[in-house]
């Protein structure tokens, strides 16, 4: 899959369970800050449409796990988006930075309201197509 976007992070002692491996919810947050990073990046602010009265969020979330990622491992997030009908989706992975292995990959499912009704579209979350 080709990615459009990317950051590099490094996990921290505390996002690790008592097996020593990231806990899987972490995962989530990685994948979450990509997004926001990749957003601002593209001159979105959630802030200002929040103020217009529209919010982004996640409907669906799936994610596969490959390869844990351990304390101090610096990891790459990988991100692509794409919009189908009312859906913004964005394909996600994570890979380990010092072998590129996959960590996980998912899919996040992003819809907008508006007033707490579905909407279609917003040319400024269009415009991170």
């Amino acid at each position: 899959m080709e990615y459009i976007f990317e950051n590099t992070d490094i996990v921290r002692d505390y996002e690790c369970d008592i097996q020593g491996i990231v806990n899987n919810a972490n995962y989530q947050h990685y994948m979450e800050h990509s997004r926001h990073l990749y957003i601002i990046g593209r001159g979105v602010s959630f802030a200002e449409l929040h103020e217009q009265g529209i919010d982004v969020v996640v409907a669906r979330f799936e994610i596969k796990y490959k390869v844990p990622l351990r304390p101090c491992d610096e990891y790459v997030c990988r991100l692509r988006p794409e919009k189908q009908g009312i859906r913004y989706i964005f394909h996600q992975a994570i890979f380990r930075k010092a072998d590129n292995k996959l960590c996980c990959q998912a899919q996040v499912d992003c819809v907008a309201t508006m007033g707490g009704k579905l909407i279609s579209g917003h040319p400024k979350l269009d415009a991170l197509l």
